[in-house]
């Protein structure tokens, strides 16, 4: 024998590793090749049936080709004749399976599907002397090239699950490529659970035997196989069978080849998911959408939909309407002699142009719409698995669709009502026409007092008299002048309280048509990419335990 099994220390956690490998199945639908979710998938479940299964029993495969000698060296380990022997090809069509300690072992022979025909047990009397052996199912497989299509099958099937493989080569074949590319190159990184037996050792010399032992290590190695283990036999002259058999105790004793098997399967899938997903670092700020592209998300948003320019016009247009309401009258109706500069402006029109603009206009830029929830994805996924990328690209833009006409309905709610006039316009314009009565009145006292004062056209009507005195024209005459100032006074006062509120109702109505953008992109956009994220992290945080 050319080596003895390694006892590499086992590894801890294969339940968390497992569960690990369970997590990559849910969250790398999608994002992985789907054959290397399959086979973590069968994975999953092989160990989950075997682990149920009897610890105290270790299942040990012969496999091996036609002529092999496989049977016979089955036949001469177990010390009975089991398994049909001769050149008939093929020779062994089922599994035989022998059992050294059958309790226990019926469930575990069910899951491998072995025949209650060709299941055998060692007596007691027989198994004198062999107590080390105890626990062992001994599995002599169909050969591996057989001409029959199920045979071949079962022996694919039984070297997947078996706790040991033990391949027998005949001196003549033990270099076959199919052997090797179909089995040994699959099995690499299986040191601890897989034993090379060259058998028909009696039909070289020892200088050969030497030199097929060597050569076959050389094989091994450059297919991935670290440290072969490889055991010369004769099952014809019993030479090295007390060997296999010693290697097959020593396995049986430390009970950790089913263990062993799913651990060296696990790192068989863990390669194959590192080329499939390169170990990199999920890059920072990916694990959610920061707070400055939250921001950059809003603003590109609000661009989007023209917010700036609802609350320019809005401001705009109070700012002209308010002078019809608390501007001096008498500056109104002289500007009415003049040309209308303000008929341009289509004020009647104005308020469902601004409506448009949170409304139809929206629905017209879903090209702005879609570039910024672009950029935010591309922000996020610099440096990531293509795979992700794509995911995280298809996260924010799922409903793309939507987003314009929600925008459009949410801002719409909070279009600015410009037909309405506030209270305090109102007051004002009470008070500039009062002001006006005053100044008309005014007008009234200074023409009776020069009709019957000064010039004296005749009597005045009773009860005017105090309005006929001219000594009271200079009093009146300042009066007048006084509802006068105090009229434009009000006037220009009035202009500049109207303009500064309108300018604090654009930052109002700005506000909240922002925080209903940020609202609407939070929902529609970012929680679905942070949902993608975390499961991305999660991805990541289940390979890297599952790669331990």
């Amino acid at each position: 024998m050319s080596s003895t099994i390694g006892t590499t220390p086992a590894r801890q956690g294969l339940g968390g590793r497992l569960a690990a490998v369970a997590r990559i199945v849910e969250l790398g639908s999608g994002r992985i090749d789907p054959k290397t979710l399959t086979e973590a998938g069968q994975l999953l479940l092989r160990a989950g049936d075997r682990l149920k299964l009897s610890s105290e029993h270790t299942v040990v495969a012969l496999a091996g080709g036609t002529g092999s000698g496989k049977s016979s060296l089955f036949n001469a380990v177990s010390g009975l004749e089991l398994s049909p022997t001769g050149v008939r090809r093929p020779t062994t069509a089922r599994t035989h399976a022998c059992v050294w300690g059958l309790d226990g072992a019926g469930p575990l022979l069910d899951w491998l599907q072995i025949q209650w025909r060709h299941r055998f047990a060692r007596a007691s009397a027989l198994d004198k002397g062999e107590s080390g052996l105890h626990g062992l199912i001994l599995l002599d497989l169909p050969d591996h090239d057989s001409i029959r299509a199920l045979t071949d099958h079962e022996a694919d099937r039984l070297i997947q699950v078996a706790d040991l493989v033990v391949w027998v080569l005949d001196p003549q074949k033990y270099a076959d490529a199919s052997t090797h590319r179909r089995y040994v190159t699959e099995l690499a990184g299986h040191d601890a659970v897989t034993v090379f037996v060259l058998n028909q050792a009696d039909r070289l010399s020892p200088e050969e035997l030497s030199e097929c032992v060597a050569d076959l290590g050389d094989l091994l190695r450059r297919e991935g196989v670290e440290s072969p283990v490889i055991v010369p036999t004769s099952a014809t002259t019993g030479r090295g069978v007390g060997d296999l058999r010693a290697v097959l105790a020593d396995t049986v004793a430390r009970r950790r080849a089913a263990i062993q098997r799913l651990e060296a399967d696990l790192e068989r899938l863990v390669g194959r998911l590192t080329e499939a997903m390169p170990p990199e670092e999920v890059p920072p700020g990916a694990v959610s959408v920061d707070d400055a592209r939250r921001i950059g998300l809003t603003d590109a948003l609000c661009d989007a939909v023209g917010v700036p320019a609802v609350g320019e016009a809005m401001e705009n247009v109070y700012g002209v309407r308010s002078a019809e309401w608390v501007g001096w009258p008498y500056a109104r109706w002289a500007a009415r002699l003049r040309p209308d500069p303000l008929a341009s402006l289509r004020l009647n029109d104005l308020k469902d142009e601004i409506r448009g603009l949170t409304g139809g206009s929206v629905s017209a830029q879903p090209a702005e719409v879609d570039n910024a929830v672009q950029a935010l994805s591309d922000g996020l996924t610099a440096g990531m698995h293509e795979s992700w990328r794509e995911a995280v690209r298809d996260a924010a833009r799922s409903r793309s669709a939507q987003l314009p006409q929600v925008l459009s309905e949410e801002l719409t709610e909070v279009a600015p009502r410009l037909d309405r006039v506030p209270a305090s316009w109102r007051l004002l314009r009470v008070w500039q026409y009062l002001l006006v009565v005053l100044f008309v009145a005014g007008v009234a006292w200074v023409g009776t007092a020069l009709l019957y004062g000064v010039f004296e056209v005749g009597e005045i009507p009773g009860g005017l008299e105090a309005f006929g005195d001219a000594a009271s024209l200079p009093w009146v005459g300042l009066m007048m002048l006084s509802v006068l100032g105090l009229g434009l006074l009000t006037a220009v006062a009035s202009r500049n309280i109207v303009v500064l509120g309108a300018a604090a109702e654009r930052e109002r109505l700005e506000r909240e048509m922002r925080r209903r953008v940020t609202a609407v992109a939070e929902s529609m956009v970012i929680e679905p990419v942070e949902r993608e994220l975390a499961r991305c992290n999660e991805f990541y945080a289940a390979l890297r335990a599952v790669r331990g």
